[in-house]
């Protein structure tokens, strides 16, 4: 029951950090695409009364007559600066008196008539078109956006899309980041640990020495330096973890045989473990050490998951060119949405648990005899099998 809840608190915790996520990255799309509109609509209108500048500068320049010869190089300056914003100007009969900044469709547009009713009627969509009164008759002028404002129009969409392809990337980036971070993390883990056994181990290897000297009870020494030489047995293994294990062919029915035989008498009474084995020898590349120590950890844990009384069986069949081994148990099964997770590190239901234990387990079948770990079903009421593929080679 405990465990139940918190998986479940672990699962609505999750849920809520993702949709806080979801919201606050929701949050900074809307207020980009705001403030890039914001910017884009302060821009047009700085340019409409940029253009009833140079429009009355246009008017200014048709009165030349009654200007000073300061002003009219100021309205001339004022018009020749407009090297941005595209203009047509058509006189009272429809017909075309001047173009600006229109260069590459300047031909065009005095050349063919319907091309240049189209961009007037583009033009005039944008912006009303402005009547200029000079002294040689009514000139209507019409424009367009800068190419800068135009290609500002689209820019929010640009960004947005640049954001969300960046955010997907660092989210894969810092996924694969993290794991690999983790994957290191208890690989050294493992080798400190290894390496903080050792020290220990050689003392006890030397007061058991010492014991044996002393005519001490021999049955007594004896088990000691049967723990001593198990202690031994696992530092080795978390020793090779993070390495290259060195492979060779085995018979893994000696190795889970040896695995079984360990645990038998360890295992809770409550506990009713067996092994079946359809095979008398199959031949596999493998660590010996690192095998072993993943059997015994997936039995345990079955163990554990049925709170010592239960059913735990370990079956070994040859099927093809694969060797399959499945560990099961009647306990209360693992829910569908966590069978992936449980083998991600640092992922445990237990109190005092660290989440290493699959994880180790995962890589060393995966990684390291290029093998295949995975549950292969799980209920309340069945229990759950766990199976171990290896190629035979």
């Amino acid at each position: 029951m405990r465990d139940k809840l918190i998986k479940s608190s672990l699962f609505k915790h999750r849920n809520f950090n993702k949709w806080l996520g979801f919201l606050v990255a929701l949050c900074i799309v809307l207020f980009t695409i705001w403030s890039s509109n914001s910017i884009v609509q302060k821009l047009k209108v700085q340019e409409q009364k940029r253009m009833e500048t140079i429009v009355k500068a246009i008017e200014l320049q048709g009165n030349s007559i009654t200007l000073s010869d300061e002003t009219r190089a100021l309205t001339l300056k004022i018009s020749e600066d407009n090297t941005s914003m595209p203009m047509i100007l058509m006189d009272e009969a429809g017909v075309l008196s001047d173009i600006r900044n229109l260069e590459k469709q300047e031909e065009r547009l005095r050349t063919d008539a319907a091309y240049l009713h189209k961009v007037l009627g583009k033009m005039a969509k944008q912006h009303t078109p402005i009547e200029v009164e000079l002294p040689f008759g009514t000139q209507k002028i019409y424009y367009e956006n800068s190419l800068l404002l135009s290609q500002l129009r689209y820019y929010p969409i640009v960004l947005v899309l640049i954001i969300l392809g960046f955010a997907a990337f660092t989210i894969w980036y810092f996924r694969t980041l993290n794991e690999s971070q983790k994957s290191f993390l208890w690989a050294g883990m493992a080798k400190e640990t290894a390496h903080q056994i050792g020290t220990p181990l050689s003392s006890l290897m030397g007061w058991i020495a010492l014991l044996r000297l002393e005519e001490v009870d021999e049955s007594i020494v004896d088990k000691m330096d049967s723990d001593v030489t198990r202690l031994k047995q696992i530092a080795e293994r978390f020793s090779k973890i993070g390495s290259v294990p060195e492979l060779k062919k085995h018979d893994i029915i000696q190795i889970i045989e040896n695995s079984y035989d360990y645990l038998k008498p360890r295992i809770s009474s409550g506990v009713d473990f067996q092994l079946r084995a359809k095979a008398d020898q199959i031949m596999v590349m493998c660590n010996p050490e690192l095998l072993s120590w993943v059997l015994e950890n997936l039995i345990k844990n079955a163990v554990d998951a049925m709170q010592n009384r239960g059913k735990v069986e370990l079956k070994v069949a040859q099927q093809n060119q694969k060797v399959i081994i499945s560990i099961s148990d009647n306990g209360p099964g693992i829910p569908t949405r966590l069978q992936k997770r449980i083998f991600e590190p640092g992922y445990t239901t237990k109190k005092r648990g660290w989440g290493l234990g699959l994880s180790l387990a995962k890589r060393i079948i995966n990684d390291y005899h290029r093998g295949r770990i995975y549950v292969k079903s799980s209920d309340k009421d069945a229990g759950t099998v766990i199976n171990i593929e290896l190629d035979i080679s």
